[in-house]
């Protein structure tokens, strides 16, 4: 088929007009419709196992072009990049990304040359048509999906102000030999996202002998759920911007900068200020404050929305130790023994997530005062090695049986503890007893979940909120 006929390729919004007529279609109708290849080809691109095979079926049976491996936008002479993509629809109702969005192979030894607007990257990022289909559970075959959204769309000015940062984060640890080491969790926005066929390949970086792991550049989950919802379904979620006007520093700077305003506050002095009734003690008045002193009204902000950054409160005491450890969501004990680290809900999430640490100090007269607050995140070898260990002895001991006796009135476990290592744990994070999910052996038995270890958190804080 002539597919000048059917659309403009030198032309945005001829392209964006001519792929709207793909909402409402499952991909099955479009190769019905469209193709001249034969039914294997359809099944074979609708094979789950197949990465970007729903993509290239859009190319090459609607948009009439030739998947290939050019390093330009798919329409070059419209400057128009193609990405088709899922989303799905929560429990409550709310739409969320389903997966990031990959750009284009992070090439090691090439991108230390690059600037970030002649980039690969950014010629590939800068507009962006986006086929949005609705993930579902049930559907047998990928070919059932249906396409609902179809968008062109460009990063808001605001937006590109932090990619870029992101951009140089990435290359600038490249710079410094540690391509080995870059993770989702590093950058805000725009991450460099594991991209290989198998969990071994490696490859070579420009100034380490160290291989790593091959890496794309990718927008994040968060940030492509933040799109979903207020550039290509308007409306449906609306969150605060931290940043209002343009500012000449890094966003993290910036509301470090906004909260250190606070220190030596006290949070009763901090509740007076912004008008919070702290006599109940709300659970979350430690992230409620840095909201407020960041100028954010609710509980949302947008940049950490979309960069998929939570707040923490850390409470240190006056003997200068922490008594809380972290947790995590508790983790299904079934679910847990079919997983492989790589792909681990609990590995995905530590490496995707930045915390802000909002950091509280006990005085003598056992009031907490602000010292101040840090972004951070997982370190890799941390996360690489005893995480990952404790991840792994975990799953054997759910795989092998978990060993469960009566000890002074309560139960004993044989999962990792505290003291077996220095950065993580298991332990339960139950209502009571009666809060349980089924082990593999189908016994019952109360909720548990991963813990950084109290001591681990305390020796990543910065050292100024000792002084």
């Amino acid at each position: 088929m002539d597919k000048e006929k059917l659309y403009n390729e030198k032309d945005p919004a001829s392209i964006e007009a001519y792929g709207q007529e793909l909402i409402g279609k499952t991909f099955s109708e479009i190769y019905e419709d469209h193709a001249s290849k034969s039914l294997e080809y359809a099944l074979k691109h609708g094979d789950k196992r197949r990465k970007g095979g729903l993509g290239e079926l859009i190319e090459e049976c609607f948009f009439h072009y030739e998947c290939n491996n050019d390093s330009r936008p798919d329409f070059p002479d419209a400057g128009v990049e193609l990405k088709v993509t899922p989303y799905k629809i929560n429990r409550n109702g709310s739409l969320s990304a389903k997966e990031r969005l990959i750009i284009t192979m992070i090439d090691y030894f090439k991108v230390v040359e690059e600037d970030f607007k002649d980039s690969h990257l950014w010629a590939k990022a800068r507009l962006i048509l986006l086929v949005y289909y609705l993930y579902l559970e049930e559907v047998q075959s990928r070919l059932d999906y249906r396409i609902d959204f179809v968008k062109l769309f460009s990063p808001p000015e605001q937006d590109v102000k932090i990619i870029k940062q992101d951009f140089a984060l990435i290359v600038d640890k490249i710079k410094a030999g540690k391509a080995h080491e870059l993770s989702e969790a590093d950058t805000l926005y725009l991450g460099a996202a594991p991209k290989a066929a198998t969990s071994k390949d490696r490859r070579k970086q420009p100034f380490s002998d160290e291989l790593a792991k091959p890496r794309a550049f990718a927008f994040k989950n968060s940030y492509m759920t933040y799109v979903l919802n207020n550039y290509i379904v308007p409306g449906k979620d609306t969150y605060e911007p931290i940043i209002k006007d343009n500012i000449d520093i890094a966003f993290e700077e910036y509301v470090v900068k906004e909260i250190d305003r606070y220190v030596g506050k006290s949070v009763s002095e901090l509740c007076d200020m912004f008008g919070i009734d702290d006599s109940n003690k709300p659970k979350n008045l430690g992230a409620m404050l840095a909201y407020r002193m960041l100028g954010i009204k609710g509980n949302r902000a947008e940049e950490f929305e979309k960069a998929n950054i939570v707040v923490k409160v850390i409470r240190i005491g006056n003997n200068n130790k922490i008594k809380e450890s972290m947790s995590f969501p508790a983790f299904k004990f079934k679910e847990l023994v079919q997983e492989e680290w790589e792909e681990s809900a609990f590995g995905t999430y530590l490496r995707e997530t930045k915390f802000l640490f909002v950091v509280y100090r006990f005085g003598e007269d056992k009031e907490l005062y602000l010292k101040g607050c840090q972004f951070w995140n997982i370190p890799y070898v941390d996360l690489e090695t005893n995480v990952q260990g404790v991840w792994e002895k975990t799953k054997k001991v759910l795989t092998d049986g978990l060993i469960i006796t009566r000890e002074n009135g309560g139960y004993k476990n044989n999962f990792p503890k505290a003291s077996e290592d220095p950065v993580c744990h298991v332990r339960p994070h139950a209502r009571n007893a009666q809060d349980t999910y089924e082990l593999p052996d189908g016994r019952m038995y109360p909720k548990q979940c991963f813990w950084l270890n109290n001591t681990y958190i305390l020796s990543q804080l910065n050292r100024k909120f000792f002084e």
